[in-house]
């Protein structure tokens, strides 16, 4: 009898620790970014949108809404290097406009991104829009790290499209002609396939849909829905709906309290959409309706629901943070300018960032801090105004100004020296990674203006 009672003890104490141990050491989140293209601050519901986002809304009432987060850049070539790599678009060459269908730049092999980052340990999948090069025979995603990819290389508005399906195993690439109006629904199938064939693997899945870019293209489904936006309203809905199911899905296959889901735009919106009460829009230079933008981070274990955070975060942060979330380490011998943002997101902290730089092509036009905002260039009648020469020095609290529209440099020139002294540090720092013009834009220069 003793021995029964110590055999029963012996396997009652096993179990316990075995338990503990499972415990102690949960299974590896996934992680899910949908980055959608032109998307602006004031384009959901949340941030006071007008147009109906149900899930979306749900989304943030069950994650946390980041008020001050900005996109990498102010247009989508140099946004989206920026996410997938940690770094300033200066750094990896691609900074100035976008890639183009004649363009030869690509994003350089030499970077290391968020895939790339998380190997061996996780599968990674792109679904959607790429538009970091298109030439030469390494530009697919499946050779930045990429297990799987199935979308199309640049903008929905660009020529010659055409929807690229490739696998990291092998060399056979496969293409179709895009449906435009069920492009969205296409990516979303995909990636949601490759979910369930996943679903007892850690993953990282981009889902980079092409909408609301321009022209709008909604799915048959949501097409003359919204009786006050238009198109671009009836593909914010088509979006919405894109989320919702993935929250849904995620749920239904178990996966929800163990994957991480972003939810952001690759720069502000352009001639349509809405900036809401920031200043300006995509393309322009660092007044915040070009760059600031939604994001929704939802993870119902990690997440307090429901909360909010006005701490400055980037998309250059992501790679850093899906690393310590991970347990993985920082790629090495590469030079980040992202931070953790993880006790940002699951604790309120205040950012690791004492700043965020602010570029326009290569060159350095902004700084944010946490409370102020420097804006030192701008585009103006087809030119470009350099308010310190001209003496209107913009600085602004973006603490209680947040559409910039009051300077406060005079009564506060402490505040403008130090914030003066950033910008100019700042294009100290990132001046030797500038690489000019490049030979599509130069080519199109001369082909407009011949001598």
């Amino acid at each position: 009898m003793k021995r029964l009672n110590r055999l029963s003890i012996a396997i009652l104490a096993a179990a316990l620790t075995a338990n503990c141990a499972a415990q102690s050491h949960p299974p590896q989140r996934n992680f899910i970014v949908i980055l959608v293209d032109d998307m602006g601050y004031g384009d959901v519901q949340p941030l006071g949108g007008s147009i109906p986002t149900p899930a979306i809304n749900r989304m943030a009432e069950q994650g946390i809404l980041a008020t001050s987060y900005y996109s990498p850049a102010n247009l989508c070539t140099p946004s989206r290097a920026g996410l997938l790599t940690g770094r300033y678009p200066i750094r990896t060459g691609l900074a100035y406009e976008v890639i183009q269908p004649g363009d030869d730049r690509g994003l350089p092999l030499s970077e290391k991104t968020i895939p790339d980052a998380l190997k061996p340990t996780y599968v990674s999948g792109l679904f959607g829009k790429w538009h970091l090069g298109q030439t030469g025979p390494d530009w697919l995603p499946t050779h930045h790290g990429f297990d799987t990819y199935y979308g199309i290389p640049y903008s929905h508005d660009m020529l010659p499209l055409a929807v690229y399906e490739a696998d990291a195993k092998n060399s056979d690439v496969k293409t179709s002609p895009p449906d435009y109006p069920n492009l969205q629904q296409q990516f979303y199938a995909h990636a949601e396939q490759f979910i369930e064939q996943n679903r007892d693997h850690p993953f990282f899945v981009e889902l980079a849909l092409s909408a609301p870019h321009l022209p709008e293209y909604p799915n048959s489904r949501f097409k003359g829905t919204s009786k006050t936006a238009g198109p671009y309203g009836d593909v914010i809905s088509e979006i919405d709906s894109i989320v919702g199911r993935l929250l849904d899905k995620l749920k239904a296959l178990s996966l929800d309290q163990n994957t991480v889901v972003i939810l952001t735009s690759d720069n502000g919106p352009w001639f349509e959409g809405s900036s809401g009460p920031l200043r300006d829009r995509k393309g322009g230079m660092a007044y915040d309706g070009a760059s600031r933008v939604p994001f929704i981070a939802w993870a119902p274990s990690l997440i307090q629901p429901g909360t909010k955070t006005n701490s400055i975060i980037s998309g250059i942060d992501l790679l850093p943070t899906f690393c310590h979330l991970s347990g993985l380490p920082l790629p090495q011998g590469v030079e980040l300018d992202g931070r953790d943002i993880s006790q940002v997101l699951t604790s309120g902290a205040a950012s690791p960032h004492d700043e965020i730089v602010l570029f326009n092509n290569e060159d350095v036009v902004g700084i944010r801090t946490q409370q102020w905002k420097f804006v030192d260039e701008n585009y103006w009648r087809g030119g470009i105004t350099n308010f310190s020469n001209r003496k209107y020095k913009q600085l602004f609290d973006a603490t209680t100004d947040i559409s910039e529209s009051y300077s406060l440099a005079d009564t506060h020139p402490d505040v403008l020296l130090d914030m003066q002294t950033r910008l100019k540090q700042a294009r100290e720092t990132y001046a030797p990674f500038k690489k000019g013009v490049p030979a599509y834009y130069k080519k199109q220069k001369e082909q407009s203006h011949p001598d």
